[in-house]
């Protein structure tokens, strides 16, 4: 497992980063909005190293009560207008400071987000994982994740692709390029500088290809503890957008940009004992000779298996941690190669759980999420649901064989964003274990997502009903 860098570490980085001749010219101090964005400050080296390292940064209550338009209402638990717009702090953790993958005279370190009086700010994404993992730490056990993330290039720059209203766009290869060795030509110089920014900021591309949609393209990076691995991902993000930017380009995350294939974001999971060197998911070699009557589940141990139970229990009660836009449920849809209903399966795409790998390298792969998940809040559900699977000793059903998209039977998952909100507010595993004010601040983030929806008139709508003469 690597091993994340201690405080010690962390000081001796800033040391490096703050003096010489590729001293920096800015320190980025960043937390995670509730869309997965980076949102904070840039400091000068020598403030952040005199005041922000030791008592934090301020920063607006609202950071993490805003749409993706940097809107606020009144209607959050703790609402940015009770306490009239003041401050958070934003405390650095040094274990994630680096270069900017986007800018290299730059460093950008993530920070945890706290109230004035100390208490973490428990709707914070950053703090909802670290919950989860300290209560896997409790047990005795860590998490690796790694995501797989999509995303959409298009010739077009930013700009111009507002100016169309977001429609209409050129992809950046004219057909299917997954797993191919041509037709990425249009493709590979953006997708070569964003490799090459994260490999330079210490985070290690495993493999990149083009996809199935016209212009896209997936850049997996290696796994990593699980916050750490989120940290990463965030990062990622960031940079490939400024690059594209930089590139006059655009591209997008986004679940579902048109009727094409979506953008998903697989993510893998694994636990190890608090050590790191003990692979928990595996069974015992004598435990594994004696699984002769369920081929599916030889080479699992007992805690595996219920972990994987509970994903399947919490699915449908979590979705909208792994889903939580409108247009996420456009991609869960039939006939969209992306789940639609709770299974799970050895090596079998089509089922929502794929379990993969064997040994030290066995673990679980969520295929729920899109592009658009916030990966803090994804991974703790993922750790919630298996949790709630070893804590209640679930028994795992047998694995799908076959197309599970076509299989009848299967509890479906929510098919809306509605849908979604109303299992999540009224789940009580999801109160247990992230608390009242958790459910209800992201439950209102998405009533807020769909009340401008639904305040919408669309494309289609027009299309659809004006007049034909």
């Amino acid at each position: 497992m690597p091993t994340p860098p201690d405080r010690s570490a962390g000081i001796e980085a800033l040391s490096g980063l703050l003096t010489g001749d590729h001293a920096v010219e800015e320190v980025v101090v960043a937390t995670v909005d509730l869309q997965g964005r980076l949102v904070g400050s840039a400091v000068s080296p020598e403030h952040f190293a005199r005041e922000v390292l030791a008592d934090g940064l301020g920063a607006c209550t609202y950071l993490h009560a805003v749409d993706v338009d940097m809107q606020t209402d009144g209607g959050y638990p703790r609402t940015p207008w009770y306490d009239g717009f003041g401050d958070l702090r934003l405390r650095p953790d040094l274990t994630s400071l680096r270069r900017a993958p986007w800018r290299p005279s730059c460093a950008v370190v993530l920070a945890d987000a706290s109230w004035p009086d100390g208490t973490p700010v428990d709707v914070a994404p950053r703090t909802v994982l670290r919950r989860q993992l300290d209560a896997l730490a409790a047990a005795g056990l860590t998490a690796l994740a790694g995501t797989e993330l999509e995303f959409l290039v298009f010739r077009e720059s930013y700009q111009r692709a507002a100016r169309r209203s977001w429609s209409g766009l050129s992809p950046a290869s004219r057909y299917n390029i997954d797993y191919a060795l041509f037709g990425t030509e249009e493709l590979d110089d953006l997708t070569r500088r964003i490799r090459r920014a994260m490999a330079d900021a210490g985070i290690a591309v495993e493999s990149a290809r083009g996809e199935v949609h016209p212009g896209q393209y997936e850049i997996v990076f290696r796994y990593a503890e699980a916050l750490q691995a989120c940290d990463n991902h965030a990062l990622y993000k960031t940079t490939a957008k400024k690059i594209a930017a930089t590139s006059g380009q655009a591209l997008t995350f986004m679940a579902k940009y048109d009727e094409g294939e979506g953008n998903s974001c697989h993510v893998h999971l694994s636990l190890r004992g608090t050590g790191g060197d003990e692979p928990v998911f595996a069974a015992p070699h004598e435990t594994a000779s004696r699984e002769t009557s369920r081929s599916d589940v030889a080479g699992m141990s007992p805690l595996m298996c219920s972990f994987v139970a509970g994903q399947l229990s919490c699915m449908a009660d979590f979705t909208l941690l792994f889903a939580p836009n409108v247009n996420s449920y456009k991609r869960l849809a039939p006939g969209a190669f992306a789940p639609t209903g709770v299974s799970w399966g050895r090596d079998n795409r089509t089922c929502a759980v794929r379990v993969v790998g064997s040994g030290t390298g066995l673990r679980l792969e969520h295929r729920v999420p899109g592009g658009d998940a916030n990966p803090y809040l994804a991974v703790a559900g993922m750790i919630a649901a298996g949790r709630y699977g070893m804590e209640q000793g679930l028994t795992l059903e047998p694995g799908r064989i076959g197309n599970a998209f076509t299989m009848p039977g299967l509890a479906p998952l929510p098919a809306t964003l509605r849908d979604a909100v109303e299992r999540w507010r009224s789940s009580a595993v999801a109160h247990a274990a992230f608390g009242d004010r958790v459910v209800a601040h992201l439950a209102h983030a998405a009533e807020v997502e769909l009340a401008g929806y639904e305040g919408t008139v669309t494309d289609w709508e027009r299309r659809r009903g004006f007049e034909r003469f």
